[in-house]
């Protein structure tokens, strides 16, 4: 199994100066932190315009950043959103970050999963898809030494040498976004690995790992030609402390994390307020006065707690054959000190037990080769993106202007 952590670059309210610049060179300093502790990957996403929840619209210029303090953790978009950016670009800015991190560069692909994010790049919810499997198409053949065009619908090409080329060859490991779950089938059959950005029970983690599985091996579609990558991770969320109540204190974030993705889940197209129209901070405050149970509840569920505690959830991932763990540990207002405590506290008590796992190995071989035949397990149970003890929440109506 292997470990990568996470990050949104959230930035709750009230806002004041100094407060960006801290979170970004906070970010910075723990995945040099986790870089010197063997954890194997950092995840870093794109958003645009989704206030408190992600200030991170440019994700390569802050891999690139991380790739010149870390010598060997894996420095992946999570993901490059296909849908606001020109295929070109993103197969420059893959490429340029392969080069800077000396082939280290994995490359995650999304559609967006809001309107707010795509109507400002022209694009909207119904042709999304279309859009991602067009600009899909479109960037592999940029890899390759040569020139390269496309004509299609959404993106007009003309023969140019998109330069310059990754270290990895053919290109770097792909992933796709599967903010939804049934979202890790269609990863599966197209052959990219699956990032699983939900928060799932150990028993829907392993139903998903056979759905994922069983599309790979027996409905392939791809759709280029790109070299496939079989690997399923799953987000959780993550403190560790020395004690349970410990971290479930220090925690806090966790919550508000799924607060938002809640309460904008709620919304007509994933539509965010108009800006400064809503303070999620407050009400997510609000919220929790008036829900204790459920903020307690929330807090038991994910990788929280001490370490054997932790260590006994991971357990049962374990035994779900899922590849790897993404820690989600930058979330709501949890503390740079807390996160980096966290991170060593696990680093050196829990990951190493879990990383080096040769069952696990001979498993993947087995399936892929087709000597271990999985069972078509019927997902319609595991459904819920947010797991049982995620938190439930009612949209809020925008403060007037």
């Amino acid at each position: 199994m292997k470990f990568g952590i996470f990050y949104e670059l959230q930035l709750p309210r009230p806002w004041v100066a100094g407060d960006e610049l801290a979170l970004y060179q906070n970010a910075l300093s723990q995945m040099e932190l986790a870089d010197g502790l063997g954890y194997d990957h950092a995840w870093v996403v794109e958003h645009h315009f989704l206030e408190e929840y992600s200030h991170s619209p440019s994700p390569e210029s802050f891999l690139a950043a991380a790739s010149q303090r870390t010598k060997n953790i894996r420095l992946g978009h999570g993901i490059l959103q296909l849908t606001t950016n020109h295929p070109a670009r993103v197969a420059e800015r893959v490429a340029v970050l392969d080069l800077l991190s000396n082939g280290r560069c994995e490359f995650g692909m999304g559609e967006s999963a809001s309107i707010t994010e795509l109507e400002p790049f022209g694009r909207d919810m119904e042709t999304k898809k279309e859009v991602f499997e067009e600009a899909v198409a479109a960037i592999f053949p940029m890899f390759k030494d040569a020139g390269s065009e496309h004509h299609g619908r959404y993106f007009d090409i003309p023969l140019r040498n998109v330069v310059p080329k990754p270290v990895q060859k053919p290109h770097p490991p792909l992933w796709m976004a599967c903010s939804q779950l049934p979202t890790i089938e269609r990863a599966g059959r197209h052959g990219f690995g699956a990032l699983g950005f939900q928060f799932v029970s150990a028993d829907a983690a392993h139903a998903w790992v056979h759905a994922y599985y069983n599309a790979i091996t027996k409905r392939l579609h791809k759709l280029a030609d790109y070299e496939i990558n079989p690997n399923m991770a799953l987000v959780s969320f993550f403190m560790c402390a020395k004690t349970d109540e410990e971290a479930r204190a220090r925690a806090d974030g966790a919550t508000f994390f799924q607060f938002a993705l809640r309460f904008y889940g709620a919304s007509q197209n994933r539509q965010r307020p108009a800006p400064y129209t809503v303070n999620m901070w407050d009400e997510y405050n609000k919220w929790k006065r008036d829900n204790p149970e459920a903020q307690e509840a929330a807090l038991r569920g994910g990788l929280i707690g001490s370490p054997e505690t932790i260590r006994r959830k991971l357990k049962r991932f374990q035994s779900s054959h899922i590849d790897q763990v993404i820690l989600l540990n930058q979330a709501g207002k949890n503390s740079h000190e807390h996160i980096c405590e966290s991170l060593e506290l696990f680093g050196r008590e829990v990951m190493p037990e879990f990383q080096n796992d040769p069952a696990q190995a001979a498993w993947k071989q087995g399936v892929m080769s087709g000597e271990i035949k999985l069972e078509e397990i019927d997902t319609e149970a595991f459904t819920d993106r947010y797991g049982k003890l995620a938190i439930n929440v009612a949209p809020v109506r925008a403060a007037a202007e």
